[in-house]
């Protein structure tokens, strides 16, 4: 199920004692206004916590390690109202554990021209402070998100609930659990990955049971609660029987609600959040759809991968108001009419009904794989609007998550015969760069998609992960995507990052130096080289 803690965020000032006690008497006062108007807003998904104005050492080490263990905390939110000394933050930084956002703002928006005076310009200098502040985070190389602007604007507030949901994302990462039931999909290579380095990175927990585990588990579920869920069914979709009789549709729609009924039993005893069929007397479908809505990650085809950042996505969606819905996708077949260029979005079964837009109907088809009997299944056609693609993918020794904006719409016409849920949209920029920086980038033909998250939330929860995130919008252009995709290969998959860095900074740097000396001194004189200023240059 979707339940998700009541999650907060500690905002803490920053400040130092050089201005006197009733300077930090404002600095808390302020900071405690800017919390309180924050959480007043309607704009924030959580709660702002105060915490005391950090001027020492000790006690921004000793708040950082407090935000570490405390359950409910998912992020800080720092900012500096005066000058705070960056070497005060270095022992809290490098202890901290959990996402951080650096609120680049000030208590007053506008400058007081009239009564403006040095007391004012040292009270109030964030401009000060936050670049101080900033440059410690950015040198100890720690991955944050920095919003700029004032409190109150609501642009502003919106980036920050933003990075609320990505954060609270990075946490319930390492929560999440997934059950594959039997294996992937024999010989197929884009749902396998590295699932001890997917622990390591995501802190994700991979683990496979036999189906006939599940079988049990279905198998042992009453008569009276199939009934009474089939019954919620009935009550709640449109019945399309298309010509079949009505007791053996009701019989096929009970083994579905017969297996949504024991998976999800399974599921919660085990502490789950969610080829071979073995027992089972069906493909799960209607079932599986269901469990999807109710929160559950799902990846057809032992695809673990795109189960967990389903599961994720959802849970970074929680509480949304007005959400669209978040599913597994798969890519299946082309429109390539000029003006009219799609890919239509499918699977067999199982793709969630939160997508779903208008009637959600109840089909019974049969199925030319499977060898069970016709599964019943939730139909029907998804939202219009934005929507981001992602593909999480195993190179080897790295993972690269993959994000395309993509532009959702209705087909041209209605698909009689198509006896499953659909979605079909335009990857930007267009179809033919889209499709194009997809494959070159190694995306997968599974997707997790969502309507309700942004591309930059998804590009920092994959910063905050420490892994590549490649972006395909309404900016891309092959030449340009082409040379940052080999720039991340050269850096990543050569595993010599580090060593490039330190190059750069000494023997690289020694190099340019003397050959700056050899070329500036070939065409000088002796007496003109050997000056104040170019003997400066070089011990620079």
């Amino acid at each position: 199920m979707l339940a998700t803690k009541n999650y907060k965020f500690w905002f803490c000032t920053g400040s130092q004692d050089l201005y006197g006690d009733e300077c930090l008497a404002h600095v808390a006062e302020h900071s405690k206004i800017i919390v309180a108007k924050l959480n007043e807003s309607g704009v924030l998904p959580y709660e702002v916590v105060w915490k005391p104005t950090l001027i020492t050492n000790e006690l921004i080490r000793k708040t950082f390690n407090e935000a570490n263990v405390d359950e409910e905390c998912a992020g800080v939110i720092t900012w500096m109202h005066t000058f705070s000394p960056a070497k005060s933050w270095i022992l809290g930084l490098q202890e901290y554990r959990k996402p951080l956002l650096h609120l680049h703002t000030q208590f007053n928006e506008e400058i007081p021209y009239d009564t403006i005076d040095m007391d004012f310009m040292n009270e109030n200098q964030s401009a000060h402070g936050d670049r101080e502040y900033g440059h410690i985070v950015t040198r100890m190389g720690i991955e944050r998100k920095v919003v700029v602007g004032h409190w109150s604007d609501v642009n502003v507030q919106e980036r920050i609930a933003s990075w609320m949901r990505t954060a609270v994302g990075v946490i319930e990462s390492s929560h999440i659990r997934v059950m594959r039931v039997a294996d992937n999909m024999r010989n197929v290579a884009v749902t396998e990955g590295d699932k001890v380095e997917a622990q390591l990175k995501f802190g994700w927990e991979v683990d496979t049971y036999p189906v006939n585990e599940i079988a049990e588990a279905v198998a042992a579920v009453s008569e009276s609660d199939t009934n009474a869920l089939v019954d919620e069914y009935y009550d709640k979709y449109d019945i399309l029987l298309e010509g079949r009789d009505p007791q053996e549709f009701r019989r096929h729609v009970a083994v579905q609600a017969q297996i949504e009924i024991g998976f999800e039993r399974f599921l919660d005893e085990k502490n789950y959040h969610f080829g071979d069929l073995g027992a089972l007397k069906q493909l799960p479908g209607l079932a599986i759809q269901r469990l999807e809505e109710k929160g559950y990650g799902f990846g057809a085809e032992g695809d673990w991968k795109v189960a967990a950042m389903v599961r994720l996505m959802k849970i970074m969606t929680a509480g949304k108001k007005e959400a669209k819905g978040t599913s597994m996708l798969e890519d299946y077949t082309y429109n390539f009419v000029k003006g009219k260029e799609g890919i239509l979005e499918a699977h067999m079964l199982e793709i969630c009904p939160s997508i779903a837009d208008g009637p959600i109907s109840i089909k019974c088809q049969p199925l030319s794989m499977g060898d069970r009997e016709d599964p019943a299944r939730l139909v029907f056609t998804s939202k219009e609007g934005h929507g981001i693609a992602t593909s999480l993918i195993d190179h080897g020794n790295r993972f690269r998550l993959i994000i395309n904006d993509v532009d959702c719409k209705k087909t041209e016409k209605p698909m009689p015969k198509l006896p499953v849920a659909t979605n079909y949209w335009t990857p930007q920029p267009d179809l033919y760069t889209g499709a194009e920086a997809w494959i070159l980038a190694g995306g997968a033909h599974h997707t997790a998609f969502t309507y309700d998250l942004t591309a930059e939330q998804m590009g920092d929860w994959a910063n905050a992960m420490g892994i590549e995130a490649v972006y395909i919008d309404k900016d891309t252009k092959i030449r340009e995507f082409k040379k940052d995709l080999m720039l991340g290969n050269l850096f990543k998959e050569c595993g010599v990052t580090d060593r490039l860095s330190d190059t750069a900074q000494n023997a690289m740097m020694n190099i340019v130096t003397i050959f700056l000396g050899l070329c500036v001194g070939a065409k000088a004189t002796g007496t003109t080289f050997l000056s104040v200023q170019t003997i400066y240059v070089i011990l620079l």
